[in-house]
């Protein structure tokens, strides 16, 4: 795990930080926790390129658990596995006694990191963890960063090989149980993709199908 800065930006070094990185590291696959740390690592960098003020250890806490709803802890839910993720980082944050208006920032922008369109209007912890989510794991943004920001944050938190099959793989095994979690998103993208007998839902068909036209 690197310690040292990469460009100017570091993991805050506070007890909030250390706790959830131990909690995250214990909870989560290698895989995940460093897919965690690079995008964190975008979304601050991104930041501080486009002069935003946020909160770093908000954004870090966010970064940490924006995909823990993907882990096996959630076997058995039905939410969206980000509501599951917002949702335990809520209670971290308060059970640090965090107030409750960064409470509800970090929530949101856990809960919203897969929702296009609408977070990049929000708070730039919002808005910086959902690019940061895009640029690692689809490269949305790539051409924003420098070959040596690229290579300083890989080298730091090693994507690994194959690590886009890995993720799919992740992404498919934490929602196959809950499908109706994805409708509405591009999340059911990730099952159809893996399952061929995947049934995505139609909107239009629901709309005709509801009790008004009967």
């Amino acid at each position: 795990m690197a310690t040292n800065g990469i460009f100017g930006t570091r993991i805050p070094d506070g007890k909030l930080a250390r706790e959830v990185t131990q909690l995250i590291r214990d909870t989560e696959s290698e895989l995940l926790f460093f897919h965690s740390a690079r995008v964190y690592f975008w979304a601050a960098l991104l930041g501080k390129r486009k002069g935003l003020i946020f909160d770093p250890e908000l954004l870090y806490v966010a970064a940490m658990f924006h995909d823990l709803g993907l882990t096996s802890i959630y076997r058995e839910s039905q939410l969206r596995f980000e509501v599951d993720g917002a949702n335990a980082a809520r209670d971290f944050l308060r059970s640090h006694n965090i107030a409750e208006g960064d409470v509800e920032r970090v929530w949101t922008a856990v809960a919203l990191h897969t929702t296009p369109g609408v977070p990049e209007h929000m708070h730039p912890e919002i808005a910086l963890l959902q690019a940061g989510a895009g640029m690692d794991v689809a490269g949305r943004g790539f051409e924003q960063f420098s070959d040596e920001q690229r290579e300083a944050v890989v080298a730091a938190y090693p994507r690994g090989t194959d690590f886009s099959h890995q993720m799919i793989d992740t992404f498919y095994h934490g929602m196959a149980h809950r499908p109706g979690s994805t409708f509405g998103t591009f999340n059911d993208d990730f099952l159809a993709y893996k399952d061929q007998g995947f049934q995505r839902v139609n909107l239009c068909s629901v709309i005709l199908g509801s009790k008004w036209e009967r």
